[in-house]
Formats: C-alpha cells, sequence, structure tokens
C-alpha cells in the first residue's frame, strides 16, 4: 500500500539472524538447490516487481515471470513515501534502480497540523516521494533491460501449478491475496478491519509540507493526509470514522459528488482547487498478520504477508525490504527452505514492530476526537508523536524550536525536561513524574517486611523517583499471595513498614512513597514466584475466596464464593490494613483492584458469576470495590491522595474491555480516586496480550482523555525519552516503571545525568554527587550492509 506519514525509523533488509528452522510440511518439495532457477511471482506491485529484479540481477540466468492482472498504468493511490534506511538499502543492492528514483523524487522536510484554524509546522523531518505510476514505471524497465518476463492483463496459474512446475513461487499479490487464502490453513491469517473510512485522492498542485488537517463537522471529525508527490502533484487521503461517514452521507454519495463534498470541505487546504479520484473508492483499512509466510516453495511478500496502516508510511517502505532480505537469504542460504525460514526469522520482529506502531497512529486518528481540547501545541507534539517512533529527544533534534514552544506550553520551566516538572495529587506534590512501580518481592516473613524491604525500597527512593510503591502489601493472612508476601494485618508490620517510611523521608527529602494494598483472592496460596509463579503450595495451604467459585487455572486450588457476611469481614480488614499504613507514615495509598485479585475478580464477568446483587452487569460488579474503596478513603487522611489500580482489558474474549475500563475508571472518579493507575491482564489464564513498547499506554491514555481524571501509565516503558513523549503528549500524568528500576534503583538520576538536568525535579543525595556526570562510553560502529553489488 502507498505510504504516508510520520517518517519511521525503519531497519535497513540486512539484519540479525538466527538458526534457520524448515519451512515446508507439503507434497510438493521443494528444489534442494541453493539457487532457485525458475521464479514466478504473483502480483506486479513494487514489492514483487523489485523481488524479480533484484533475482534476476544476482543471477542472469534464472527464469523470471511476473504475472499482474492489471494493464502497466493501472494502480491505486498516487504517491509513495519510502524511508532514508529503505533508499539505502536500494542503493547498495541496485544502483540502477536508486538512481531512476532519486531523479524522480520530491523531498521536503516540513509537517503541518491544522487545528481549530491554527498551523504549527515542525520541521527537520526529511521526506521522500514519487508517484506510484512512475515508480512501478522504473520497476517495469529495470525488469525488462534484465530479461524479466511481465505478463500485464493476466491472471496468475493457480498456485498448485506454479508450485510443481517452478523452483520458487512469491506470493505479492497483496492485501486481498488469492495466495494466502489458498494456503489458510498453512499460513493461518488474520485480517482486522478498523473503525474508519477513507479514500484515496490526489490535488494538481504540491503541498509545501506534509499536511494534516482537522475539520470538526456536525457530524463528527473528518481528517486529511497530505503530502507532495510530484512537482505539479499531492496525494490526498481523507479520513473519518465509519459513524461519521454514515452520519455525513457519503454512503449516499456517488463517487462524483462525494471527491467533490471533501474538496469543499477541505476547500482552504486545497486552495480552492479540486480534487481528482482516479477511480478510487471509500474503503476501511484491513491489518494482515499471518502465523506463517511460506509453504513449502511458495512464501508471502508485501501485503499479501503483512499490512501497516497508511498514516505511518510503511506499505511499500515494507515490501521492498522484503524483497530485499528474500533476495539477500536465497544468496545466503544453502536451499530454499533454510532461506524462507531465514527471510521469515530477519522480516518478522520488523514487521511486528511496524504494525504495533502502525496500529497506534491508527487507533490515534480512530480517536482523534478525544484530543481536540488539549492546548494547540500539545495537540501538534501528540499528533506527530502517536506511533511513538517519533519521540520527544527525537523531535527536539529535528525541530528544537517548535519542541521548546511545546514545553513553554505545557509549563516546564527553562532546562527542565517534562518528567522533571512537578505534579500534585490533592495534598501531596510529587517533584517529578516518574514512579517506581509495584513489584512484588516475596522476601517478607509472616508478613513483616525487613532489612530487605529497607534497603530495596530506599535504595530507590535514594534514585530519584518521585514516588516509590511498595509491592501489594496483603490486608490479611488469607490474602497473601504467597507465604513470602508483605502485609498490614498486624502492629508489628505496621512498625517494620514505619522503618522503611522514616528511611524514605529522612534520607530523601522530597520523595513520596505509597502503599499498594490488596487481597489475593483466588490467586493465593502459592509458591514464591522463582518457585513456580501461580503454582499452588505443595504443603501448607490455606483456603482462598473470591467472588464466584472459580480457581485461576487448571490444577489451582478452588476458591469459595464470598457470602455477604464475608464480604463484610473483608471491607473491614482493608479498612484496619489502612488506617495502619496511615500510622505507618505513607504518603499515598492505591486500591489494588486489578490482577485478577480479589477486587479485580468482582470486575471482570470472566471471574464474577454471581446473581445477586454483586454480580451481573458493570455497576453491580462494580460494588464491592467501590464499597471497599469508600470504607478505605473513610479513613484514609483527607489531605492524602488515594489511588486505584486497574486492568483496562483482560485480554481475553468476553472480559473487560477498554470500554468497560473506561466506566470503571469514571465510577472510581467519581467516588473520591484522585487517579487510576492503569495496568491490564493477568485476570484469567489463557490471556493473549499483545506485547510491546509502552503497549499499556493506549488503555491510560483514553482514561485520562475521556473521564478526565489523572491517570498512570506502567507496562513496557523503559527509556527516560519515552517517559518526556508520553508526558509532554497528555497520554498520561505519570509513568511508573517497573523492571526498569530492577536493572537501575537510580534509574531517575542517571535519566537526569543523561540529559544535563541539574535542577529541583531530581536532586542528588549529597553522598552520590561526585557520580552526576555519566560516565565516558566506548565507541561501537554500525553494521555494513549485507547485500552490495556493482552497478
Amino acid at each position: 500500500m502507498p505510504g504516508t506519514g510520520t517518517p519511521t525509523s525503519g531497519t535497513p533488509a540486512s539484519g540479525a539472524r538466527g538458526t534457520a528452522r524448515p519451512a515446508t510440511d507439503d507434497a510438493h518439495p521443494p528444489t534442494t538447490t541453493s539457487r532457485p532457477l525458475r521464479v514466478a511471482i504473483i502480483g506486479g506491485g513494487p514489492g514483487g516487481l523489485y523481488a524479480a529484479a533484484l533475482l534476476k540481477r544476482l543471477d542472469p540466468a534464472r527464469d523470471i515471470t511476473v504475472w499482474e492482472r492489471n494493464a502497466p498504468d493501472q494502480t491505486f493511490g498516487f504517491g509513495v513515501v519510502l524511508s532514508d534506511e529503505t533508499l539505502g538499502g536500494i542503493e547498495h543492492a541496485d544502483p540502477v534502480v536508486h538512481a531512476a528514483l532519486r531523479r524522480d523524487f520530491v523531498r521536503w522536510d516540513d509537517i503541518d497540523i491544522v487545528h481549530r484554524g491554527t498551523r504549527h509546522r515542525s520541521g527537520g523531518h526529511g521526506f521522500a516521494a514519487l508517484g506510484r505510476h512512475r515508480l512501478l514505471a522504473i520497476l517495469h524497465e529495470r525488469c525488462r533491460s534484465l530479461g524479466v518476463r511481465i505478463r500485464f492483463r493476466t491472471e496468475a496459474p493457480h498456485p498448485d501449478a506454479l508450485r510443481a512446475e517452478y523452483d520458487l513461487v512469491i506470493a505479492a499479490d497483496g492485501v486481498h491475496s488469492a495466495t494466502r487464502d489458498t494456503y489458510a490453513q498453512v499460513f493461518r491469517p488474520q485480517v482486522t478491519e478498523h473503525r474508519c473510512r477513507y479514500i484515496w485522492l490526489a490535488a494538481d498542485f504540491p503541498f509545501d509540507a506534509f499536511r494534516f488537517e482537522i475539520a470538526e463537522t456536525e457530524h463528527g471529525v473528518i481528517q486529511l493526509h497530505g503530502y507532495p508527490y510530484a512537482a505539479d502533484s499531492s496525494t490526498v487521503i481523507v479520513e473519518m470514522r465509519e459513524e461519521v461517514w454514515r452520519a455525513a452521507g457519503y454512503d449516499r454519495l456517488d463517487p462524483r459528488a462525494s471527491v467533490e463534498r471533501c474538496a469543499k470541505l477541505f476547500a482552504d487546504a486545497l486552495r480552492g482547487r479540486p480534487l481528482r479520484s482516479g477511480n478510487s473508492t471509500w474503503t476501511s483499512f484491513r491489518t494482515v498478520v499471518n502465523d506463517r509466510w511460506s509453504h513449502g516453495n511458495v512464501v508471502l511478500l508485501g501485503d499479501a504477508a503483512h499490512t501497516a496502516h497508511f498514516s505511518i508510511g510503511s506499505g511499500t517502505k515494507l515490501a521492498v525490504e522484503d524483497a530485499l532480505a528474500l533476495a539477500a537469504c536465497l544468496e545466503e542460504q544453502p536451499d530454499v527452505p533454510t532461506a524462507l525460514a531465514a527471510y521469515e526469522e530477519e522480516r518478522r520482529p520488523v514487521v511486528a514492530s511496524t504494525q504495533r506502531a502502525a496500529r497506534a497512529s491508527l487507533e490515534w486518528f480512530e480517536n482523534v476526537r478525544l484530543y481536540l481540547r488539549q492546548p494547540p501545541r500539545q495537540f501538534a507534539f501528540n499528533l506527530l508523536t502517536r506511533s511513538r517512533r517519533v519521540t520527544h529527544d527525537n523531535l527536539r533534534l529535528r525541530d528544537a524550536r517548535f519542541t521548546g514552544s511545546v514545553e513553554r506550553e505545557f509549563g516546564c520551566p527553562p532546562g527542565t525536561p517534562p518528567m522533571f516538572t512537578p505534579f500534585r495529587l490533592r495534598g501531596l506534590t510529587l517533584r517529578n513524574r516518574v514512579v517506581v512501580s509495584p513489584m512484588d518481592m516475596y522476601s517478607a516473613a509472616d508478613g513483616v517486611p525487613g532489612d530487605f524491604h529497607l534497603v530495596h525500597l530506599g535504595a530507590r527512593a535514594l534514585g530519584g523517583a518521585g514516588l516509590v510503591m511498595t509491592e501489594m502489601v496483603c490486608v490479611s493472612p488469607e490474602g497473601r499471595i504467597t507465604p513470602g508476601c508483605a502485609g498490614l494485618y498486624t502492629g508489628r508490620q505496621a512498625e517494620a513498614w514505619r522503618r522503611v517510611t522514616d528511611f524514605v523521608h529522612r534520607q530523601s527529602p522530597g520523595t513520596a512513597i505509597g502503599v499498594q494494598l490488596g487481597h489475593s483472592g483466588r490467586k493465593g496460596s502459592t509458591k514464591l514466584m522463582w518457585e513456580g509463579i501461580d503454582e499452588p503450595l505443595p504443603t501448607g495451604n490455606w483456603p482462598l475466596v473470591a467472588a464466584s467459585p472459580l480457581p485461576y487455572k487448571p490444577g489451582s486450588q478452588i476458591p469459595r464464593e464470598l457470602s455477604r457476611a464475608r464480604l463484610t469481614d473483608i471491607r473491614e480488614q482493608f479498612t484496619a490494613a489502612a488506617w495502619r499504613a496511615a500510622r505507618a507514615g505513607f504518603d499515598l495509598l492505591e486500591l489494588h483492584c486489578g490482577h485478577g485479585y480479589l477486587l479485580s475478580g468482582f470486575l471482570s464477568p470472566l471471574t464474577n458469576h454471581r446473581t445477586d446483587a454483586y454480580g451481573g452487569p458493570l455497576e453491580r460488579r462494580l460494588r464491592f470495590p467501590l464499597e471497599v474503596f469508600d470504607a478505605v478513603r473513610g479513613v484514609w487522611p483527607a489531605e492524602r491522595p488515594m489511588t486505584v489500580r486497574i486492568s483496562a482489558t483482560d485480554w481475553a474474549d468476553g472480559g473487560t474491555a477498554a470500554e468497560d475500563a473506561v466506566e470503571i475508571a469514571r465510577a472510581f472518579a467519581a467516588h473520591g480516586a484522585d487517579a487510576i493507575d492503569v495496568s491490564t491482564g493477568q485476570v484469567v489464564a489463557e490471556e493473549r496480550p499483545e506485547f510491546g513498547r509502552s503497549y499499556q499506554t493506549p488503555f491510560a491514555d483514553r482514561i485520562r482523555q475521556e473521564v478526565r481524571v489523572p491517570v498512570v501509565a506502567v507496562g513496557a516503558i523503559s527509556s527516560w525519552d519515552d517517559v518526556n513523549s508520553l508526558i509532554l503528549a497528555g497520554r498520561t500524568d505519570l509513568c511508573a516503571l517497573a523492571r526498569p528500576h530492577l536493572y537501575d534503583p537510580h534509574w531517575t538520576l542517571h535519566a537526569a545525568a543523561e540529559q544535563g538536568y541539574e535542577g529541583p525535579g531530581a536532586p542528588w543525595p549529597a553522598p552520590y554527587r561526585a557520580g552526576r556526570r555519566p560516565p565516558r562510553t566506548g565507541r561501537t560502529d554500525a553494521p555494513k550492509p549485507r547485500l552490495s553489488l556493482g552497478g
């Protein structure tokens, strides 16, 4: 698919590879030669054509045929954007194609964001684009000059016939790949259709920047993505949610009237000029993912294997990089099956990363209405960093003026990164936005925290974080997860916690320490994590209770369903623990209503099957957690903040979803929660999380925008650049980091040192001041391109 959008940090075709694995289990064994001589390519798009040219150039003796059902000049879309990384790979692999592309590329540096009549421009982005027709013409000519046969207006033979006749069959037949469908039982594709309708259009003049424009209409938000691709032409994509598309009547307009209405809506951007469609029609984007990319001697390439939303400009880029990697692997590996396995092993992580970025960008535009109330510059920054490929630090390098204006609007003092701006929750002011996330240590004895907890939490307090959280502290012996879990159900435990809070307040003044209170519910009475996570104890088990008598997983203990009387007892256990926490000197209290523990078990329909007043619809499932919250808030000092951790999705069919999380957060906020700590999952054992960098942040972002309550984002946030980006974009108020603080207790101070910041948001303890300069490091050289051919 032609690409548009903010440039991405794509990966060149060369990359790390591990041990290849066989990729065939079919009845037609492929050739065992290391150089397939007969190659069939289904689909004459950029990926298929470039693969043909590379393979023919690597071995002129090859017999290569490309089947393309359309005419040479028939294609969809108008302009194509390629990254510098992709162009670098092309230059090394085929200087002839690179030279032809270079002659036709239109280059520009700026992005314009137009929102509520105000235009914000950010520079330094470095785009290169050309017409899709021109790209195909260059590749047609290159293939012909090398002796590749291209059969236009011709349907390819059935894949079974091609497999039998050819050494290698490359299926580059697009998002609607017939080859993929033919072998669906092997490739196992998953195709997800998304919420927006869009149309590819063109204007007969060049934009002077990549332009994003947001139109707020009576029917909803409609956005324009536009960029130049020739000296006299620009691509224009108009996009809106399905319900807006229907409410505005686009579903009832003929194509000409539809295009004319788009031109009228964005008349200012188009300078009053018309749009042309090139027979484009309104469609919905589909994300394609396959479990496997090869079957015997058949391999998927480009959109047939994977798609990435046009808003990050990666469709053509990925297809071309696929072709580069496939050609290189066929050169390097001893036979076709091993080469196809190596190709998939090399490309799959790159594609998965790009698809995660594309999904984030796609969902940002699906939900752009949530951000319309943001300050103008923050809105622009949020748009530019939506995919997480462009970050605060990266954008500052590209355009320091623009980034500085966003920081000033946000309220950053001069020279202060966003993460080191203070944040107030009720009567508590945090000196920075970094939170040491709650992490179970399983190192208490009879629920009493000892020296380990003092050193563990004390070290992280000295390390500069604004807020340090305890692990989940249990409200009763039966509420423990493991025998090593800490508690607050005795005076002795409270005294031990007081030792920790006193150390933090005395040795690291300005650092706040919070306690997370919880009850394990059906996930209790298990081994220590390193002995077998979630595995029942072999001896010494205690009885479990839960919303419903459902074991966490096969082999787990079956809990008792809580009666009304036991619900009252547990609520009182929470209030007693909260009272002890206040006397122990904690600055903040968090109620744990996530991760499948007791209160979370009431919230999820997968774990709450009750038929009384505490089960059924969400408002009834919320009843007991809210009763506990109210009881705890009643004994917790009024000036100290109270937060709630939730699992915003169960990552399982029929469970809590993002829409439910918004309503759960809204209910807690209405009862006085000062912030929502937004995690996900760990509610049911059969969950299927979608892991990735900052993968839980979109749930926090949505709650923040819809509920208008402060949020804590958590989940694979590992760099200070990510923290700055998320804070400045307004997607979260605080960032909680767990594993980075296990790796480096002084993560926050080191983040300050690496950014050259020495202000009040990250003061170094006096004994540590000599170490506040980052040590010098050695130099590393980037890997050289692997596939390099003569001119």
